[in-house]
C-alpha cells in the first residue's frame, strides 16, 4: 500500500477513491443526471425505505452519493440528512436536491449533532466502497445515530473478496443488530443462494 491510500490519520482510504480512477466522481453525478433527464426509474430504494418508515421520519442516507435517494425521501415529507465521504458528490448533492441537509463525513467516524434517525439506509453498494477493515465500525456508528428500535437499510452486490454477507452479518452481530430481513432486490424479490444482491434489514434492539 502506498502513501496515497492513506488519509492523514493514516487509516486507509475508502475504496470508493482508491479502486476507482481519476474523475469517478464527476463521471458518477453526471451518470445519473443523465438518467434522471431520461426519465430512468431511481427511486426504488425510496419506496421501500418510505414503507418502512411513519410519515415525516427522520432518515440518514449514509452514503448518499449525489443526493437522488435523499432527495426522493424528501419529496416524500421525511426529514433527511445525507452525508459522503467524497465532497464531489456532495456539492452535486446540494445542489440538484435542494430540502435534505448534506454533510461531507467518513461514516467510519461519523458524528452527527442530530438527534437520532428511525431508519438509517445505506445503498449503492457503499459497503464495500469503505476503507478495508472499517466494515464494524461504520455498523457501529450508525447503529449509535439510530433510535432503539430503528431500523438500518444496506443494499450491496455481492463481492465476497471484499466484503461477503457471512461477514456482514457477523459484524452486525458483533455491535448489537438483529438481522430481521433479507431480499434479493430493493423491489423485495426473494434472496436465495444464488443471489448476486442482497438489501438487508437490521434492526436496533429496543422500542
Amino acid at each position: 500500500m502506498s502513501d496515497a491510500d492513506l488519509d492523514p490519520s493514516g487509516r486507509d482510504r475508502p475504496r470508493w477513491f482508491t479502486a476507482t480512477g481519476e474523475g469517478h466522481s464527476q463521471w458518477y453525478v453526471d451518470r445519473f443526471r443523465a438518467l434522471a433527464a431520461e426519465g430512468a426509474d431511481l427511486e426504488g430504494e425510496a419506496r421501500l425505505v418510505d414503507a418502512m418508515a411513519g410519515r415525516g421520519s427522520r432518515v440518514l442516507d449514509a452514503g448518499c452519493g449525489a443526493g437522488r435517494l435523499a432527495g426522493a425521501l424528501h419529496s416524500r415529507g421525511h426529514d433527511v440528512v445525507g452525508v459522503d465521504v467524497d465532497p464531489v458528490l456532495v456539492e452535486a448533492a446540494r445542489t440538484d436536491h435542494p430540502g435534505p441537509r448534506f454533510h461531507v463525513a467518513d461514516l467510519s467516524t461519523l458524528s452527527l449533532d442530530e438527534d437520532p434517525f428511525d431508519v438509517v439506509v445505506s445503498a449503492g453498494n457503499v459497503m464495500v466502497f469503505l476503507a478495508p477493515g472499517t466494515e464494524r465500525a461504520v455498523l457501529e456508528r450508525l447503529r449509535d445515530h439510530t433510535r432503539p428500535g430503528g431500523r438500518l437499510v444496506l443494499g450491496f452486490r455481492r463481492q465476497p473478496d471484499v466484503y461477503s454477507y457471512d461477514q456482514l452479518d457477523r459484524d452486525a452481530a458483533g455491535v448489537g443488530l438483529v438481522l430481521e430481513h433479507r431480499f434479493g432486490t430493493w423491489h423485495l424479490d426473494p434472496f436465495t443462494q444464488e443471489s448476486d444482491f442482497a438489501v438487508s434489514v437490521l434492526r436496533v434492539p429496543g422500542s
